[in-house]
């Protein structure tokens, strides 16, 4: 179950180190999360320790990395600001509760729905998200306590640490590999501010993460009616944003590392760790592209990096709180540029003018709407609108040929798919009043979809039937007669050629 691959010690050594990397950038990543969320420090560092360690034991992804995140943090300052952080833990324990069904049910397939083109607006949307989170960091407060952008010799200090820190992550792998650039960044960065005591913030600048073990506690909210109304938007809304972004990080780890992972045991996995969460005080949390994509570059492949993420955050707040705020904001925003980087599909900028302009609009809506919006409006949008540029385009593809057989009947032969968006070419292909009295109608190249065909079929049976003319509907299969009204006696059914397929439609569910 844990895949600790202790038989390969390089393996987990290179698990081990990444952890560790992946630990100290988790820390400045839980914080202004949580500040976000508004909510203590503490309540995000738990969040990522509980869900980090639960998903990388029980997950369907060896190797992702999950914890508090900013796209779940922007859904909860609503509830956290109205009605407390109280209300927030019974929401986590909640949206836990719904995602674990959501696995049970094995709603997790359903990402396979999500097109490519969706795929790579996730992306690059989430990495512009993760570059803006960044500049946050180049901001001090006044001496009227307001937040102003670094100007002068602190500007230049932290962009030179930046500069460095992404140098060193680049170029250290070509001297040696044994040990994760990323980490040698950090504490390179650390321990030069600290020799040639540089002025520049550091993480205990930012807040302080020294805490206890976290403590079971019940949400302190009333048992009732009304607190379910006032979670439960927000818990569905959390829920499907956790969901969505895990399992398109799933998807994108998959490809990164030539393995498949389980998406319906990942939607437990996170359901679990979120109502465990909400229990304990954390603001719950899901996967975490950035810090993801941080342990694969690192080499960590197994369970064993994310669970020694989440055991050596619980060891910073518990004993090394002091080491871990000593370190340089810099050094942090440089590895988080680096995985901007690594992340953005450059790829995809090169080809927006070479793929279908359908497919570049997506990618540039959902980016956009990332950006702006949410992850799961951005993915839900650009489903929608693939799904209509896909009828659009497939509503182009039914073709009648028009004939006259030996006998002097007029034949159709239809061919293609027949729904909702092709009914109306399927109908303006076919001209009643030019026909002979005998027409033969050929569906055994095409197929009915939906009920919107049938009713389509049933028009065109009326036509012809108003002018006296004799039709005949062959090779259509035994549920569309089930479905006909006015043409239903004019198929003519073929038990031994006649297809056999399924409608979408209501009256035969």
């Amino acid at each position: 179950m844990f895949e600790l691959h202790a038989s390969k010690v390089s393996n987990l050594k290179n698990d081990v180190l990444s952890g560790l990397t992946v630990a100290l950038a988790l820390v400045p990543e839980a914080v202004a999360f949580a500040f976000v969320a508004g909510v203590e420090p503490l309540v995000g560092l738990y969040a990522a320790f509980i869900v980090g360690l639960i998903t990388a034991i029980f997950g369907g992804r060896p190797g992702m990395i999950s914890g508090a995140t900013g796209a779940m943090a922007v859904v909860m300052v609503s509830l956290v600001a109205i009605h407390g952080v109280e209300y927030l833990f019974a929401t986590v324990v909640l949206t836990g509760i719904i995602q674990i069904m959501a696995g049970i049910f094995k709603l997790g397939k359903f990402i396979r729905l999500v097109p490519h083109p969706v795929m790579l607006g996730f992306v690059n949307g989430l990495a512009i998200v993760i570059f803006l989170a960044q500049l946050g960091q180049f901001k001090v407060t006044n001496a009227a306590g307001e937040l102003e952008w670094m100007q002068g010799t602190p500007l230049f200090t932290m962009a030179g640490l930046i500069l460095l820190t992404m140098a060193i992550i680049h170029f250290f792998p070509k001297l040696t590999k044994a040990v994760p650039s990323t980490l040698v960044a950090i504490v390179g960065v650390s321990l030069l501010v600290f020799a040639i005591g540089l002025d520049t913030k550091l993480v205990g600048d930012v807040a302080s993460i020294a805490g206890g073990l976290p403590t079971f506690a019940i949400p302190q909210v009333p048992f009732s009616f009304e607190t379910f109304k006032i979670i439960l938007p927000f818990a569905l809304v959390l829920a499907a944003i956790g969901l969505i972004e895990s399992l398109l990080t799933l998807t994108l780890i998959d490809e990164l590392t030539g393995t498949r992972g389980r998406s319906n045991k990942e939607c437990i996995a996170q359901g679990a760790a979120n109502t465990v969460t909400g229990f304990f005080g954390g603001m719950g949390g899901c996967a975490m592209i950035g810090q993801s994509m941080i342990n694969v570059n690192s080499g960590g492949r197994g369970r064993a990096s994310g669970i020694t993420a989440a055991l050596a955050l619980l060891g910073f707040i518990l004993f090394a709180s002091g080491l871990i705020e000593a370190i340089p904001l810099a050094a942090l925003v440089g590895v988080m540029f680096i995985v901007v980087i690594g992340t953005f599909e450059w790829s995809s900028l090169r080809i927006l003018g070479k793929v279908p302009k359908a497919d570049a609009f997506v990618i540039v809506l959902v980016s956009g709407v990332t950006v702006y919006s949410d992850l799961a409006v951005a993915v839900i949008v650009g489903v929608i609108v693939s799904a209509l540029v896909f009828a659009w385009e497939h509503a182009k593809h039914i073709i009648v040929h028009r004939s006259v057989n030996e006998e002097g009947s007029t034949v159709y032969e239809v061919s293609g798919p027949i729904f909702f968006g092709s009914i109306a070419n399927f109908l303006e292909q076919f001209t009643p009043e030019d026909d002979s009295d005998d027409v033969i109608v050929e569906f055994k190249n095409a197929r009915v979809v939906d009920h919107s065909a049938i009713e389509a079929i049933d028009t065109l049976a009326e036509r012809y039937l108003s002018r006296n003319k004799a039709m005949h509907l062959k090779h259509l299969n035994k549920e569309c007669k089930e479905l006909l009204h006015k043409a239903d006696k004019l198929v003519e059914l073929n038990i031994i050629e006649d297809p056999d397929y399924h409608i979408v439609s209501d009256k035969l569910a």
